[in-house]
Order: structure tokens, then sequence, then C-alpha cells
């Protein structure tokens, strides 16, 4: 009497496809890179900052006391100001920002730690597609400094008003780990179903 291959139950099924499942998080996060750069550069300033999660329009700039970057938004410019040789981020300084005959004060937002823009004239002068001089003047305390960068905003940038790039994520693709979990999910149930099948020669074997 042939005895039919061992069917895999739908609790066994559960639990082996959550083991891989559980996994894929995990492997995105090991992918991603370390705090610091291959130079020793300040990868844990206000430029890995800015620079997470967005393809916004962004400067850098740097002087003898400050470093900063700043980032168009569809609502604002933001800057993180950090000071030069400690990397401590500046607090509640007066910073001035000039582009061409445009001048705005920023704002300090206590609780982001950077400092906004939402003036609407100067914004239009910044979204305008090419290349924009600007200056960023910085008082903290006794020190003061200009620093000087040049933003440039792409013909078909797009930003709502969190920082996310329209052009490039419209929803039109999936995520290397969502295609994965996708193909997990298929082989198992590929596998399940297999298992399901009646034997036919339990009979004959009889």
């Amino acid at each position: 009497m042939k005895r039919s291959p061992p069917r895999l139950s739908l609790r066994g099924f559960l639990l082996a496809l959550a083991v891989p499942m559980a996994l894929l998080p995990g492997a995105s996060a090991m992918a991603a890179p370390g705090a610091h750069g291959p130079n020793g550069e300040h990868l844990d300033g206000p430029a890995a900052i800015a620079g997470t999660g967005t393809t916004a329009p962004r400067i850098e700039a740097k002087s003898e006391a400050f470093e900063l970057v700043g980032t168009l938004h569809g609502d604002e410019f933001s800057m993180l100001i950090n000071r030069f040789e400690t990397n401590e981020p500046v607090l509640d300084a007066e910073v001035e920002v000039e582009s061409g005959p445009a001048r705005a004060q920023a704002k300090f937002h206590a609780d982001l730690g950077d400092y906004a823009v939402d003036d609407a004239a100067f914004l239009k002068v910044l979204k305008a597609p090419g290349e924009h001089a600007i200056v960023v003047t910085v008082m903290a305390g006794a020190e003061a400094d200009l620093l000087d960068a040049t933003l440039k905003t792409p013909a078909a940038a797009t930003t709502d008003p969190h920082g996310h790039d329209h052009g490039e994520s419209s929803g039109h693709g999936l995520s290397l780990t969502a295609w994965l979990a996708l193909a997990l999910l298929g082989l198992g149930a590929l596998i399940f179903f297999l298992n399901r099948r009646p034997s036919t020669s339990r009979g004959a074997a009889q």
C-alpha cells in the first residue's frame, strides 16, 4: 500500500511563510549605508539629515564657522545649520536668505531645530526652473558669517508640502521588498495547493 505524500496544512503554510516575510524589513535595514563617510566627513550633520528620503532641490554650504544644508519643499525653504568644527546644531540664531533681489528672514523651529522661509514671493523665485545663487547670513551670538551656494531647480521638479517628489514616486512601481513579498506569497500558495491535491494512487494500491 502506497502512502500519499504528507500534505502541508494551512497552519504550516502560514508559519513557513511568516519567517521569510519577517526577515524582509531587516534585510532592507541592513543594506542601509552607515553614518560615517570614508574620509571622515560630517555625515551625521545637517547634510545627512536633509538628504534622507527626499529628492527635492537642495544646497550645501560651509564656512570657517558654520555648515548648512537647505532643501526646497513645496511650502518652505528649510535649512539645518551646524557649527563646522564641532558639528553642534546652531539654535535660535538670526538667519536671512537672499537670492538676487529677493530677500527673506528665516524662522527658527524649536521642535525640528531648522530654519524655514515660507515667504510666497521668495519661494516663487526659488521654484522657477534654473540656477539660483543663494547667500545665507547667519548671526549666532557674537558670531556672524555668510554662506553661499547655488540651488538648481529642474524644470520638472514638483514637490508637495512634505517634500516628496511626485515625478519619481507616483505609485507606478513597487519596491524591491514588495516584489519579494509577492513572490514568496505566490510560491507558498503554489506549494500549498499542490500538496492539497487528493492522491489518485490510494485506491489502486489497496
